[in-house]
């Protein structure tokens, strides 16, 4: 990265700014693969069919060991974190937005629900509840056309200016993806025609967000060379 604007720090809104939000999109970046590694935590909050607030924090590694090849991705290094609160503090304000919203969203979930399971894990905290969709579930099913469906090339795909791995740009970039994919929808109501089913954390359970064997053989098909399609 060549300016610092992944370092910018955006407080998260008081709950009762962002009162009627129907999802949260989450990013996380983190400093190594151990739990509770996280550096950086990007938001984005969706209300009234839009990207409404934004909020992005850095965050002090439990350990504070950083992988070289995490920095090169993200641009965090030891220095930008030092002082910084650790997950649990956290935590503590971003848990009530995430129990008041109906929905989290997160781009290749898998990853940052896992970060977040093992972060919570570290610290001895219990899981929360929550439902949560994967937006690159929603793109295949919204797009199946696209060379991949990585967050760069879905954001390219709807016009979104991305700075990649600015865990705030990641976020907001993951809500504008299901909000495009909606086309005015409530996320909800889409989740049949895309045949995808929620996700589920609870404490001590998890069940992952999946797309139906139907939805996963069309797009199986749509990703073939026309002449194989039948």
């Amino acid at each position: 990265m060549q300016d610092e604007t992944h370092l910018r720090q955006i407080a998260i809104p008081d709950l009762a700014e962002v009162a009627g939000t129907s999802a949260i999109a989450l990013d996380f970046e983190t400093a190594n693969t151990l739990p509770g590694g996280i550096c950086s935590i990007g938001l984005a909050w969706i209300r009234e069919g839009r990207v409404s607030h934004v909020a992005h924090r850095l965050v002090r590694p439990r350990d504070m060991q950083f992988n070289g090849f995490h920095i090169a991705i993200h641009g965090i290094e030891p220095r930008h974190v030092e002082d910084e609160p650790e997950f649990p503090g956290i935590w503590d304000e971003l848990l009530p937005h995430l129990e008041a919203a109906p929905l989290l969203l997160a781009h290749n979930a898998g990853f940052d629900i896992g970060v977040l399971r093992d972060s919570l894990s570290a610290y001895g905290i219990a899981w929360p509840a929550l439902s949560y969709l994967c937006t690159v579930k929603i793109a295949r099913a919204a797009w199946p056309e696209l060379e991949n469906h990585k967050l760069s090339t879905v954001a390219a795909h709807i016009g979104f200016d991305l700075r990649h791995h600015a865990a705030d740009s990641d976020a907001a970039a993951c809500a504008s993806i299901a909000l495009r994919a909606a086309n005015g929808e409530p996320l909800v109501q889409m989740l049949p025609a895309w045949g995808i089913t929620a996700g589920r954390l609870e404490p001590g359970y998890h069940e992952s967000c999946s797309a139906s064997r139907e939805r996963r053989r069309e797009f199986r098909r749509a990703r073939l060379p026309p002449w194989l399609r039948g």
